[in-house]
């Protein structure tokens, strides 16, 4: 079975014959919408939906596949990714994207993020990958310099990592968020090695990240609000927002806040007091390393990050 079709089947899991009006009588052995339901609220047979979920279409118009999200209730970045999962199947009329490059991050980007003393800020690639950050953001979560490059990567480190896990004051609900987005950016490169990398390993050595990224549910990382418990800053309460940064593809810029006058304000204060003594500045690259300060090598560049 396609991406497609595991989406659709675990889409119509999370619909509820009672949610979009139908009558909810008789046995349902798995829960959701049936094959016929979804096919006449989206107005097309039940044997297109059956090839569709088992990959045997050759093609599907932009307009079943909008029924078929408004039948589904799906959000936008949900639309968005059923899109994509068609067009990587080759059903649609929509490109498939390009090959994915070396992700590099700008001089002017670095400056941008060092100038930001008073706010956390990280710049992300693919597959959350962590490109850059500012001095702050290493105070908050981890000292990325201390790190390879490898282990650069915001997803593995909420999972995998004890301290990084251990600052979240509600950690279930931020990494449910953060496989929902990474599935949201598989969308994008599905037969990218690295993605299937990371995901096989986080598998292997996690059971809530394989329950839930069997889940199929996606996400748009945009903004939202996390609550931490910082062992020198102490309790933080942060809204943060993310910025695609123009001319540079698959690259965004998160961004942490808080409100004006709030504890949370003087938390971040004291940190930034303390990572300006206790934090080592970044280390630059060797003499004629095309790569700037505090940015991962790109993606493949060396088996080690190193």
């Amino acid at each position: 079975m396609t991406e497609l079709g595991e989406y659709l089947r675990a889409c119509r899991a999370r619909v509820s014959a009672e949610q979009v009006g139908l009558p909810t009588s008789g046995h349902r052995r798995v829960p959701g919408l049936r094959r016929e339901e979804l096919a006449s609220l989206a107005g097309v047979s039940v044997d297109y939906i059956v090839r569709l979920e088992q990959g045997r279409v050759k093609s599907a118009s932009p307009a079943i596949l909008t029924a078929l999200a408004r039948a589904l209730e799906l959000r936008p970045d949900e639309e968005e990714y059923l899109l994509r999962c068609a067009a990587e199947a080759g059903i649609s009329d929509r490109a498939k994207p390009a090959a994915p490059r070396n992700q590099q991050v700008s001089h002017a980007t670095q400056v941008l993020l060092d100038s930001m003393v008073n706010v956390p800020a990280l710049v992300l690639g693919r597959r959350m990958d962590i490109l850059a950050w500012n001095k702050l953001s290493a105070a908050l979560f981890t000292d990325y310099s201390r790190l390879p490059a490898k282990r650069r990567n915001h997803i593995w480190l909420t999972f995998l990592d004890p301290e990084v896990r251990g600052l979240y004051a509600n950690w279930e609900q931020v990494a449910q968020e953060c496989v929902a987005y990474l599935r949201m950016d598989a969308g994008r490169y599905p037969n990218d090695p690295e993605l299937a990398r990371l995901v096989g390993e986080l598998s292997l050595k996690d059971p809530d990240f394989r329950r839930w990224w069997s889940d199929h549910r996606v996400r748009a990382q945009r903004h939202g609000r996390k609550e931490f418990v910082h062992a020198i800053a102490g309790e933080l309460s942060l809204d943060f927002q993310v910025l695609d940064v123009r001319g540079s593809t698959d690259q965004s810029l998160l961004v942490y806040t808080a409100e004006p006058h709030s504890p949370s304000t003087q938390a971040l204060t004291f940190l930034a007091g303390w990572a300006a003594t206790e934090l080592p500045a970044r280390p630059t690259e060797a003499a004629g390393s095309p790569r700037r300060p505090g940015a991962a090598p790109a993606a493949g560049e060396s088996k080690d990050g190193a």
